[in-house]
């Protein structure tokens, strides 16, 4: 199945405790490459969000934006007896030996550290909201690029059908060209008013034939679209195979053009370089 590597998704959740917002982006890259942006309190969520990306995903540079916003903080506070109690006991050894210094009042009491506890945000719900967040982003990304691969497989078999109709067509077109070459050769010699002998005039005709002869170049053609197609079906990524058939597809309708002794093959080659490289931009963002 074709995947796409461009994608989105953003996924939200509102709790007790503030709200999450998770964005996942992935792009077309020739690795998989991930990059996090976390709250620094969410921070070591990071080496399970990789792993995650790594078993699910071939391909692709994937930005990964996690942004929490906390409620407004519970304005009750809760005093800690037992610290206070222990540091009046401490204020009560400091007046002991030391009459003369001055004790704190209740509000520097209050002031000191672990006295006074403000019940915060539970961060065990909020990593654990966090990581069923980015299995949901995973899963929509996951849709987003099948749903868009779908779309380029489409393209890319409708231009390997417009491939095939050129080869037909230069197929159609061969046994005339030859002919063609025969008699315009026949025509210039005889403009000449030189005879050759029958010989080397058979030789320069074959030569001229095997010149012009892209029976082979046809063949390697469909047999590489057939290739592709192949490939389309195949499971996991297939990006690279298709990029590398692009090229070997290239390179026979470059050998086809060189070939080319008449307009209507020439035009035939054209069609060919401009439908081959349709796909070799579509599939830059196969995964």
């Amino acid at each position: 199945m074709v995947h796409s590597m461009t994608a989105f998704s953003r996924q939200d959740r509102d709790a007790a405790w503030g709200r999450l917002q998770l964005e996942l982006r992935s792009v077309n890259q020739r690795y998989l490459e991930p990059h996090f942006r976390l709250p620094e309190a969410l921070r070591d969520l990071e080496p399970g969000f990789r792993e995650a990306l790594r078993r699910r995903l071939g391909r692709g540079k994937v930005e990964c934006q996690l942004r929490f916003e906390p409620a407004e903080a519970d304005a009750s506070l809760a005093v800690n007896r037992p610290r206070l109690r222990a540091l009046a006991q401490a204020l009560d050894e400091v007046r002991t030996e030391v009459p003369e210094a001055p004790l704190p009042d209740a509000l520097a009491l209050l002031g000191h550290p672990g006295v006074v506890e403000s019940a915060g945000p539970d961060l065990a719900a909020i990593k654990a909201e966090a990581q069923a967040l980015f299995q949901a982003a995973l899963n929509d990304l996951l849709a987003g690029r099948a749903r868009e691969g779908d779309k380029l497989e489409a393209l890319i078999r409708a231009r390997l059908d417009g491939i095939r109709e050129q080869v037909a067509e230069v197929r159609r077109l061969l046994p005339g060209i030859l002919e063609r070459q025969r008699a315009q050769l026949l025509e210039r010699l005889a403009e000449m008013r030189t005879e050759l002998d029958p010989q080397r005039l058979e030789a320069e005709l074959v030569l001229l034939a095997q010149k012009a002869d892209v029976a082979e170049e046809l063949d390697r053609l469909e047999a590489h679209v057939t290739e592709v197609e192949r490939q389309l079906g195949q499971p996991g990524p297939i990006g690279r195979r298709l990029d590398f058939l692009m090229q070997e597809l290239n390179r026979e309708a470059n050998t086809l053009s060189s070939k080319s002794v008449v307009a209507e093959s020439t035009r035939c080659a054209v069609e060919l370089k401009v439908l081959i490289e349709q796909m070799r931009e579509q599939i830059q963002n196969i995964e």
